[in-house]
């Protein structure tokens, strides 16, 4: 006879089964460990009748030896691997079949990190105290792990980073009183969708170039219809650093044909210099930032390399 284990996931509204988990539901006795399983309503509702036991794994695997057993299982690795461990060591092991009830959906773990930052939000007294101010300096440092990693081609820490990373845009939502995480969701996808046509729509765009005269041009319209002033330096961050802040000027810049004697005239002394510089790793499609730090991990492996030396 078979032992068969319904799986659910905790990250899918309960009663959400499939058509094989309910047909395997009523094919037998369904038992589970846990008097608090989210499914219980709901097959309570739906005729199905549970019956909570402890989790006995050779017990469980012996009494499917001759009757159908069905499991609800909860989220319990080591008591799943026990019981294939009890069933292997009977002289006649059931057959162990296992039915997805309900599986999670790519990007399903987000609503874990949003469930545990709630919950640090309301029991962690550092979390609890934050504001987007004060988490300003972890958004730019775990941004620049992130840049370090990748420039460092370490691409199994980029994993680690990029959920550190994730991590502030989640708390800056639950920090947040006028929006959550959906609605921080909600607005991306739809601008996406919104400055996509070659995509989403019938718009047809054969080259990054052409997507992107596209953006800006979907970005400028939008700013008209809400009644802002336009310019082409809309959107570009005076935060950022100094040198991808002048390059970033100065593509926007020729993008739209501004002339080129417009930056003849910047300052004075060492920045107009920088700005110069700026403006021929841009002609030469160089990244001008990217350049500059990866110069300055040269220059640090040297001293490193000159400090073993002299010790």
């Amino acid at each position: 006879m078979p032992l068969i284990v319904v799986t659910t996931s905790p990250r899918i509204a309960p009663g959400l089964l499939s058509h094989q988990a309910w047909q395997a539901l009523r094919s037998g006795r369904v038992l589970t460990g846990s008097e608090d399983h989210p499914q219980l309503p709901y097959l309570a509702e739906a005729g199905v009748e549970v019956t909570v036991v402890t989790p006995d794994p050779p017990r469980l695997a012996a009494e499917a030896v001759t009757e159908t057993v069905v499991w609800l299982a909860d989220d319990d690795e080591r008591f799943m691997r026990d019981l294939g461990h009890a069933a292997i060591a009977l002289d006649e092991p059931p057959v162990i079949e296992v039915v997805p009830g309900s599986y999670d959906l790519p990007g399903a773990r987000v609503l874990d990190l949003v469930a545990v930052m709630d919950r640090l939000r309301a029991e962690c007294p550092w979390d609890r105290k934050q504001t987007h101010e004060s988490l300003v300096p972890y958004l730019l440092e775990e941004a620049y792990e992130v840049l370090e990693t990748i420039e460092q081609g370490d691409y199994p820490a980029l994993r680690e980073e990029l959920g550190d990373l994730l991590l502030q845009v989640v708390f800056h939502a639950r920090v947040a009183a006028g929006f959550d995480m959906d609605d921080v969701a909600a607005g991306i996808v739809e601008k996406l969708v919104r400055r996509h046509p070659h995509v989403f729509g019938s718009v047809r765009a054969d080259s990054a170039d052409e997507v992107n005269d596209n953006w800006e041009a979907i970005k400028a319209a939008e700013r008209a219809a809400k009644g802002e002033e336009t310019s082409l330096l809309d959107g570009v961050p005076l935060g950022q650093p100094a040198l991808s802040l002048a390059a970033q000027l100065v593509r926007r810049a020729e993008r739209a044909g501004a002339p080129e004697s417009l930056a003849a005239a910047v300052g004075q002394g060492v920045g107009r210099e920088l700005f110069d510089l700026v403006r021929r790793a841009q002609e030469a499609g160089v990244d001008a930032e990217a350049a500059l730090r990866a110069a300055a991990r040269s220059y640090r492996d040297r001293v490193r390399a000159w400090e073993s030396r002299e010790s």
